[in-house]
């Protein structure tokens, strides 16, 4: 029976949306949704990546600057390895292959709909022209693939790789969460990938996470294997030896 998956708890998402809205304070592109998806990518990729390496890449200097004083720079690292957690046991690889059909993956995001654009419209925050672009999911695909673009060697698919076309195909999946509503890309989409189905924004969120879960798996079945060290018997101290000199291995190589 598959493990259910952490979750991160109240306290702990105060605490991350609290050191990230610090950090959008240096970086304006940095929110807890935005973060959160930069953060799941890394979980989901080939390889483990060391927090002194995607912390800068995520924040650049941000960091150091809203976390000047040691103790709240350590407890903000703290904060930040706490939600990695909880996202790398998500998208735990044993778990994935056992029930492949199971959403394990619970992203931070912010819910729009029309009744919370106007909202926003109507506090000022933003411009009529914005609020067409406040879709759910937009800004944590965001955020993901600017990790994707941060560490390009780690997702460097060969193009004549048997299923280079199935990871574009699930990065898509992705991607279509930064198409805004009603536009004709996203229409396109749809239409395409589900076959006159049709798909609501939920849906689209769903399958974008199978999507993420689909290519932590892919990468673990596609890591390089390491060569297998062919290790040949010892001759006998009175067997020929195998370098074929013709003597005895004694007065030879074993000598």
């Amino acid at each position: 029976m598959p493990k259910v998956p952490r979750i991160s708890n109240q306290a702990e998402l105060q605490a991350f949306d609290d050191v990230c809205t610090r950090l959008g304070g240096f970086d304006r592109k940095v929110s807890a949704e935005w973060a959160d998806g930069y953060m799941t990518a890394l979980a989901a990729g080939p390889r483990a990546v060391a927090p002194d390496e995607w912390l800068p890449a995520m924040c650049g200097d941000a960091f150091d600057r809203a976390f000047a004083d040691p103790a709240d720079r350590e407890q903000a690292q703290r904060v930040l390895h706490a939600r990695q957690a909880v996202l790398t046991d998500q998208l735990d690889p044993e778990f994935l292959f056992d029930a492949p059909d199971e959403l394990r993956l619970t992203p931070l995001m912010e819910h729009w709909d029309e009744a919370a654009r106007a909202e926003a419209l109507a506090e000022g925050w933003v411009q009529a022209e914005g609020a067409a672009e406040l879709t759910t999911g937009a800004v944590w695909a965001e955020g993901f693939f600017d990790a994707v673009e941060a560490f390009p060697g780690d997702w460097d698919v060969p193009k004549d790789d048997d299923d280079a076309a199935l990871v574009a195909d699930l990065l898509a999946q992705l991607h279509a969460l930064n198409l805004p509503e009603k536009s004709e890309a996203l229409r396109k989409h749809i239409s395409t990938t589900y076959k006159g189905e049709g798909a609501d924004r939920d849906r689209l969120v769903d399958e974008a996470c199978f999507a993420v879960q689909d290519l932590r798996a892919w990468w673990v079945d596609h890591a390089p294997r390491p060569d297998t060290r062919r290790v040949e018997k010892t001759p006998g101290r009175n067997d020929p030896c195998s370098c074929g000199s013709g003597k005895k291995f004694k007065k030879c190589h074993g000598a």
